[in-house]
């Protein structure tokens, strides 16, 4: 007899789409042991919702989303909706004994993300955050790579995370209001590249040493408004700010959405002792790997297409070696380990859950901190 999980989404825009488009895709390209039914959708807009539903075949439509926590047949609830909910909603369902699927940041502040922390403690259902590009099959390598020792012992952990999309001709949608998205560029974009960096190395963040947060664009046109109304812009179109590891590596981090030229330029780069290694999600099928253990007359930064089925992580379930894939996929492999959990198997590789996630945002924090004060800020006195 098939084994279901009914799902339940809370929120319906981007990245509603793109978890809608895993639970369709994940059993048709992975043996897993659960199949995800499209349970409920809930969203605000009751029009909008409904014809949601019906594109992405989602069984019933609400603007309630409590209805969700009083509904026994609901398994997993995804919580797509903006920063300042996830909280609020995310507990309540942890609360009616839900596993829960939240977005990144894990929250808007600190004091929410550990009261998130906190109830999933209690609860008897598992917890997940969607870092999806821990699931690229080139990240997943460098993964393994660094538990393999290739590296060796790491001296530099350098990130950057790069878009150009928040220029002054963009309106003031709820990212760009600290009220409902808690910052900017830094939650939204350093809050993955700190996770890669936390992900990559198994190591943690010991101190930030300091940081620069800038908001350029201080006015933005109110969306809607034929008039050109304007609205107050007050979270940061830059982050960048120095980390310090526990096992004595530095680092950098930028985020930012004033970088011109660059559309969605997520990377990462370790150097070790041994070797290095170097990804950037515009080419998010390859990693560059450099072992400086080989001889320095044919020494060089190696080109590996990660596509190779029993070779890179998740390339089994998909296409033919460089038959590439694409952002989509990383979804698509997430959803596969969630239900590998839920179904009592392991996860290819280790999931981010609440607790795990509120170690991202108690950095997120002391960088604000660090640039607010401009001094250096221990994570020891960011609880």
């Amino acid at each position: 007899m098939e084994r279901v999980c009914n799902v339940a989404l809370i929120g319906q825009q981007f990245m509603g789409r793109a978890h809608s488009n895993a639970y369709l895709k994940v059993a048709k390209f992975f043996d897993v042991p659960l199949t995800p039914v499209l349970h409920t959708v809930a969203a605000r807009d009751q029009e909008g919702v409904e014809r949601f539903a019906q594109r992405w075949g989602w069984q019933q439509a609400t603007t309630r989303w409590r209805e969700i926590a009083d509904n026994d047949a609901i398994n997993l609830v995804d919580v797509c909706t903006p920063n300042d909910v996830h909280a609020e909603q995310s507990i309540a369902m942890l609360e009616a004994g839900k596993h829960v699927a939240c977005e990144k940041p894990l929250a808007d502040t600190l004091e929410h993300a550990r009261a998130m922390k906190a109830a999933a403690a209690k609860a008897k259902g598992k917890t997940f955050v969607w870092f999806n590009y821990r699931r690229c099959p080139a990240v997943a390598l460098a993964y393994q790579l660094v538990r393999e020792g290739r590296i060796g012992r790491l001296y530099h952990v350098r990130a950057s995370y790069l878009q150009s999309w928040g220029g002054p001709d963009t309106p003031l949608v709820w990212r760009f209001e600290k009220k409902r998205a808690g910052s900017g560029a830094h939650g939204d974009l350093n809050a993955h590249i700190i996770d890669l960096a936390r992900f990559l190395t198994g190591d943690q963040i010991t101190e930030v040493t300091g940081g620069i947060a800038e908001t350029f664009i201080k006015e933005r046109v109110k969306p809607g408004s034929k008039s050109g109304e304007r609205g107050r812009s007050d979270v940061d179109d830059c982050v960048v700010f120095l980390a310090r590891f526990k096992q004595g590596a530095v680092a950098s981090f930028e985020a930012t959405r004033l970088a011109t030229g660059h559309q969605n330029a997520n990377y990462i780069e370790l150097n070790g002792s041994a070797g290095a290694l170097r990804w950037n999600f515009e080419d998010m099928n390859l990693l560059w790997f450099y072992d400086n253990q080989e001889d320095a007359r044919t020494a060089g930064w190696r080109r590996i297409m990660c596509t190779s089925g029993g070779h890179h992580p998740y390339a089994d379930a998909w296409w033919p070696d460089a038959h590439i894939i694409g952002y989509e996929h990383g979804f698509v492999n997430m959803t596969a380990d969630i239900l590998r959990v839920l179904g009592g198997q392991q996860p290819l590789l280790p999931l981010p859950d609440f607790a795990d996630a509120y170690e991202t945002q108690r950095v997120l924090e002391a960088a604000l901190l660090a640039a607010k004060h401009r001094s250096a800020v221990k994570m020891s006195e960011v609880k």
